[in-house]
């Protein structure tokens, strides 16, 4: 892990957060290249889940919300985590998170007195300091809450979102309304949710600010069978992480939350983990929610949020099934799964359809004006279809292993033979091998592997 967290900021992937002013815990930046990763995993989710599908309507619902909105989805009384301090360091850290860095033992979905009674029992200390001499352990609601208004002490409580998926539920009936939905459908929505949370670090695993790729999937329970398409969805979700980002199958498994874990409202969760560096964690979740969410929202807000049925006039409080998933844990597990290092060499072998640069252009000689002005005719004409990356710093070698640690696919490179034959050299990142192949065939030859 500390490789990766290494090249992530050697080569603009990820920054720690406020950096310059000492750093700010559990947030971070996202520099050039891992920008690009970032834009390239949340523009295929929304085209694989909303553009390529006629039962999906996507939506952007607001950062900041009404305080009643948490009230009814249980958030702003039963959203926390159970914490604990060590009196001697002043370490905050989650109880389940220190047991577990400790046993090895889950202990996940454990109330606060279980979770103080295991820390006492083993006699857990702190990681930190090493004295044992914990608080108890208590609870600590995790929601951002801002004050709308500009005149102190006539402001009003709003919360900034905790989860995307509230957005989708209070928006059913708008959705319903604007658009020729009918069951099952689903409301997609990506972006930022906020945690107000102790993290354990492991880089943007678990963040403060993080963006979300979720889908609320509604559906009458009398007309359609709800274990078909929670399994649909397990091999949908399967086969983005796997074909689409290109992660290894065999670093992914399933696991089911037990009835301790799993949410009282949830008839059944599983989720879909990787075996990242510090362990096999989380890292898209699937529900069954059954009809809990639209039910609050209704006695809550007092508004009839049930679907007619146009032919029997019938109404129906449609069942939800929720895929969610982190597109920065997305990105993490690509960088995780990507990362190799080959005979002294460090490769991010990305696959093409995510890495942030599909080409890098070379001349092979800097001071040359007859290669620099072919180089850069081949790098405009690139440009056009594909992020393309220029370089003519330092040596070929250089330029090269440079390319390979932030995960370009193919090198090219103008030298002399170029001048003559107009043929160019392309270099393969994973495999280091050379060939030399026509111009006029370099944007066809990268749009097939694109395609691959």
């Amino acid at each position: 892990m500390d490789k990766i967290v290494s090249l992530s900021k050697r080569r603009g992937f990820i920054f720690p957060g406020s950096e310059i002013y000492g750093g700010l815990a559990n947030t971070y930046d996202y520099g050039p290249v891992g920008a690009e990763l970032l834009r390239n995993i949340r523009n295929l989710w929304w085209d694989n889940f909303v553009h390529k599908k006629t039962d999906i309507v996507g939506i952007d619902a607001s950062l900041i919300s009404h305080q009643e909105v948490w009230k009814a989805s249980g958030h702003a009384t039963g959203f926390a985590d159970a914490l604990v301090d060590c009196k001697n360091c002043k370490l905050r850290m989650r109880a389940d998170h220190l047991i577990e860095d400790s046993t090895k033992e889950n202990s996940e979905g454990l109330n606060e007195e279980k979770l103080s009674e295991i820390i006492r029992d083993r006699r857990i200390a702190c990681p930190n300091c090493g004295k044992f001499n914990w608080t108890e352990v208590r609870k600590f609601n995790l929601l951002f809450p801002v004050n709308l208004g500009i005149i102190e002490g006539d402001q009003s409580l709003a919360y900034l979102r905790g989860e995307t998926a509230q957005g989708m539920f209070i928006n059913f009936k708008n959705v319903v309304d604007s658009t020729r939905v009918k069951l099952p459908f689903g409301i997609a929505q990506l972006g930022k949710s906020f945690r107000n949370e102790i993290t354990p670090g492991n880089s943007v695993f678990r963040t403060l600010e993080f963006e979300q790729g979720e889908i609320e999937y509604f559906f009458d329970p009398e007309v359609s069978d709800w274990q078909e398409l929670f399994e649909n969805w397990k091999k949908q979700m399967f086969a983005f992480v796997t074909e689409t980002l290109g992660v290894s199958k065999d670093k992914l498994k399933w696991r089911e939350h037990d009835d301790k874990e799993r949410s009282f409202y949830s008839k059944r969760t599983v989720d879909l983990e990787y075996e990242f560096p510090f362990g096999f964690k989380e890292l898209w979740g699937l529900a069954y929610r059954t009809d809990y969410d639209l039910k609050q929202h209704s006695k809550f807000s007092k508004q009839d949020l049930s679907i007619t049925d146009p032919q029997s006039g019938k109404k129906i409080a449609p069942h939800v099934i929720e895929p969610a998933v982190g597109i920065n844990r997305l990105l993490l597990t690509v960088l995780c799964d990507a990362y190799s290092e080959i005979e002294g060499r460090v490769v991010l072998k990305l696959s093409p359809k995510i890495a942030p640069y599909k080409a890098a252009v070379f001349p092979l000689l800097a001071n040359k004006p007859e290669l620099v002005e072919k180089a850069k005719k081949v790098y405009e004409d690139l440009r056009k279809n594909f992020p393309t990356y220029w370089d003519d710093r330092g040596n070929i070698g250089k330029r090269y292993l440079y390319q390979d640690e932030i995960g370009t696919p193919y090198c090219l490179t103008i030298d002399f033979q170029t001048l003559q034959d107009v043929t160019i050299t392309v270099r393969d990142r994973d495999t280091a091998k050379q060939e030399r192949i026509s111009i006029d065939s370099v944007s066809e030859f990268i749009q097939n592997n694109l395609d691959a």
